[in-house]
């Protein structure tokens, strides 16, 4: 089953653009941290981007396991056009393997026999033609890792922002300075997830520690709109001391960087414990707020983490957009600042 399937997928690549070539037909794989080197008829850790067997590195091209018209703050992007919709594709693979993920059916495709196989062939003609269908302000790579299907998603965002459209990923931040180089022209936007802050524990995620730090610090230098997803997850990444080491460090790559403290369900191969306590994020925010960050929230319990999914001005605490989980029920934000102290709040707040 697995094996028709890699098949199937395999029928839907076209030569890659991110690799270092190396001799006798061998090549190094640049999409993400884990700089596969691989020889003629190797598959990266992804397993959906390989080196066939005339050496030329193949990518996935042309496809989606899903399309769907999110609003952005599902993301979640709070400091991004707010109240719109995204249109949102996902391909199949993942490069970690986390053990409470919540897309899972389609980041574990090719190593684990129960995700999903299916996908569909589609354009990025087809993909833009349906978010202008439905209105929607943004196109966004999510659902699987998008780091490792990015000349699809350059395909998808080159004819997105001739529309006028905003693009965006919703990544695990384990890049490359090559991936983000390549993606640069064409990216606007980028969640990142900062799972923990500990290089043992992002090595049984299947990742990079380093990467991920250098990553989120890269992004934010670059220019990319960037926001911090950590699900806080009991008995694992939910102490103070971990959570002021995650509050500190993305503190120090600008206090305006909007750090998101989301609650854990159980999912997955994650089941021995309960979902995360009230009590925690709030406590996780504050954490945040201590630390320095200015824009610290709550999600994935909407409408019982009081006014914590709100955005308030960071010099004079006036509200200025009330959330209900990914409802807006009020934006009071003028020409991307606050309305009565002129404070200006980080975001990309119009299309243009």
């Amino acid at each position: 089953m697995t094996f028709t399937a890699q098949i199937v997928l395999d029928e839907n690549t076209r030569p890659g653009d991110l690799f270092i070539p190396l001799e006798k037909g061998s090549l190094i794989c640049t999409a993400c941290g884990h700089r596969c080197q691989l020889r003629p008829g190797q598959r990266g850790v992804c397993k959906v981007r390989f080196n066939d067997e005339n050496g030329v590195l193949k990518v996935p091209f042309n496809y989606a396991a899903g399309v769907n018209n999110d609003p952005i703050e599902k993301k979640p992007f709070f400091h991004v056009l707010p109240g719109t919709q995204a249109m949102s594709f996902g391909m199949l693979g993942c490069d970690f393997r986390c053990s409470y993920c919540q897309n899972w059916f389609t980041s574990q495709a090719l190593r684990d026999d129960a995700s999903s196989l299916h996908f569909e062939s589609i354009t990025a003609k087809e993909i833009c033609d349906l978010a202008d269908q439905y209105g929607s302000k943004t196109v966004v790579s999510t659902y699987n890792e998008p780091l490792i299907t990015s000349e699809w998603a350059v395909e998808v965002f080159k004819e997105a922002k001739e529309r006028g459209l905003v693009t965006g990923y919703v990544s695990n931040g384990h890049g490359t300075p090559e991936v983000l180089e390549y993606v640069k022209p064409w990216l606007d936007l980028f969640k990142i997830d900062l799972k923990c802050f500990d290089k043992k524990k992002y090595s049984k995620l299947g990742g990079k520690f380093e990467e991920v730090l250098e990553t989120i610090r890269r992004v934010y230098a670059m220019g990319f709109w960037t926001e911090i997803v950590t699900l806080v997850v009991p008995g694992y990444n939910d102490s103070d001391e971990e959570l002021t080491q995650m509050a500190e460090f993305v503190a120090s790559v600008s206090q305006g960087i909007p750090w998101h403290v989301t609650a854990f369900h159980p999912l997955y191969k994650m089941t021995d414990r309960g979902s995360t306590p009230i009590d925690t994020l709030l406590r996780a925010r504050k954490i945040g707020l201590k630390a320095g960050l200015k824009f610290v929230y709550s999600g994935n319990r909407p409408g019982e983490v009081g006014d914590t999914e709100n955005t308030n001005c960071p010099q004079c605490g006036k509200t200025l957009i009330e959330r209900y989980g990914y409802q807006i029920l009020a934006n009071h934000i003028e020409n991307g600042a606050c309305p009565d102290c002129r404070e200006p709040i980080p975001g990309k707040w119009s299309v243009s």
